[in-house]
């Protein structure tokens, strides 16, 4: 669409970026939460002190799920893993490393009912946050155009639009969120 002002621009541009921000960290949240299933995310934060140098266990060898509950690590170089073993278990994901002497072995238990319950009320207020969050910036956008309302540089037809225009993108945006929030229950609630 084309803007009246730049500074209409920038109001549309720091809207549709501020709900990019809150829909990504919504996603990166969600692929953190365990659903009793091993995911290479849940280990790529976690660092090791690899010859003095901060490393990503990720960039230290090859990550693979060879069953839906267990993960297996495999070092490039063998003498790091009892390191990478202390780093798993001092990030404290809730699952203890196995070191075999080869590979490092993740098994992830079966969560009960009631963990799985209180995994989709952390989905349901992670979603309802992100959501305030939109609001918000559907809000910093309002407030944007009322200043530009109020000081004559566009007409009050065009404002309108505008107006409408980031309401309709707020609510493909809530409309995104809530379908990720009930995608992440369900794959919450499956055994």
């Amino acid at each position: 669409m084309n803007y009246a002002t730049p500074q209409i621009e920038e109001i549309f541009m720091n809207f549709e970026l501020s709900c990019e921000k809150a829909i990504d960290y919504m996603k990166g949240e969600y692929n953190l939460m365990r659903a009793g299933r091993a995911n290479p995310k849940l280990v790529e934060g976690i660092r090791v002190d690899y010859y003095g140098a901060s490393t990503p266990i990720n960039q230290m060898g090859n990550i693979s799920i060879p069953e839906p509950r267990c993960m297996v690590i495999t070092l490039w170089d063998k003498s790091a893993l009892k390191d990478v073993e202390k780093a798993i278990l001092a990030a404290n994901i809730g699952v203890t490393p196995q070191n075999d002497g080869t590979v490092i072995r993740l098994t992830f238990p079966i969560l009960t009912e009631e963990r799985r319950r209180d995994l989709v009320k952390q989905v349901k207020k992670l979603a309802e946050d992100t959501k305030v969050v939109l609001r918000n910036a559907r809000r910093e956008a309002m407030d944007g155009l009322k200043k530009e309302k109020n000081a004559k540089t566009v007409s009050e037809d065009l404002i309108a639009d505008y107006e409408s225009e980031i309401d309709k993108s707020l609510t493909k945006q809530i409309e995104q969120v809530d379908k990720l929030a009930k995608d992440k229950e369900t794959d919450v609630m499956s055994v």
